[in-house]
């Protein structure tokens, strides 16, 4: 049987336009894995005591596309003993040619829906547009160069194989209606080697690389800037992230990969 978010957006897939898939899209493996998160640390000014959570994400094969799916719940508490409880639902259907995206986010703090976002985007040669239904009709323009998630994924590996240390794009990943971000992924260690893992014998044999990406408002990337978020993980060269950092300003959570299940190829 299929995942239900599978099958909800292939209903729409016919929408696509079928087109040869990027390079280094066969190397994507569909997968699921599921993350601890913890306090790494905290700036004094912010107050908190401890942060503690899950993240479940999954990237299945929809044959042209990409489907995934990212749950992620954070609880933060105060020094006085507050806590808030935080939790999003981000779901995205991307072609594997790069060029069209269907995304949809629901956060829920304390039990009530705080933010939701959805539409669909489509890319050309000399940039494209994004339409979001929700939080309101809303359409604007994609500037050149502009990325999909896991055609950014792709293209940050293909640098690290090439010994880049710098890959500078703008993002649209469908979590905020803002529209595209500009993004600064950086490339630290170069091309890792392939080594035994006895934790997750799936990544055996595969090269990484350990990157940070800093994603800024447009307009305001470069110089003494900022970032709004940021986030340090290492990436296997099948598109599966561990070692992660997520740094929200505030302060910082630490993700630790605990189950890891990579499915098997077919069905295409």
């Amino acid at each position: 049987m299929k995942h239900a978010l599978l099958a909800g957006f292939l209903a729409l897939a016919p929408l696509m336009a079928t087109a040869a898939p990027v390079e280094g899209a066969a190397d994507m493996v569909a997968h699921r894995a599921a993350y601890r998160l913890t306090l790494d640390r905290a700036r004094d000014s912010a107050g908190i005591q401890r942060a503690e959570g899950a993240m479940l994400f999954e990237v299945q094969d929809a044959c042209e596309a990409w489907a995934t799916r990212q749950r992620f719940t954070l609880v933060v508490q105060d020094r006085d003993g507050n806590s808030i409880e935080t939790s999003s639902d981000y779901s995205t259907l991307e072609s594997k040619d790069g060029r069209s995206l269907r995304f949809s986010l629901t956060q829920v703090t304390e039990g009530a829906v705080t933010s939701r976002v959805s539409g669909e985007a489509t890319l050309g040669e000399n940039g494209g547009r994004v339409v979001f239904a929700d939080p309101s009709p809303n359409e604007m323009s994609l500037p050149p160069g502009t990325l999909f998630p896991m055609i950014h994924t792709i293209r940050a590996l293909a640098a690290a194989r090439a010994g880049q240390r710098l890959v500078v794009a703008p993002l649209l990943d469908g979590t905020t209606a803002d529209g595209p971000q500009d993004t600064t992924t950086i490339i630290t260690g170069g091309w890792l080697a392939a080594a035994t893992n006895a934790r997750f014998p799936a990544l055996s044999e595969l090269a990484s690389a350990r990157m940070r990406i800093a994603f800024f408002e447009p307009g305001q990337q470069g110089g003494a800037s900022t970032p709004g978020y940021e986030v340090s993980l290492r990436y296997w060269s099948n598109g599966i992230a561990d070692e992660l950092k997520m740094d929200f300003g505030e302060f910082v959570v630490d993700g630790q990969m605990l189950e890891l299940a990579v499915a098997t190829t077919g069905g295409c």
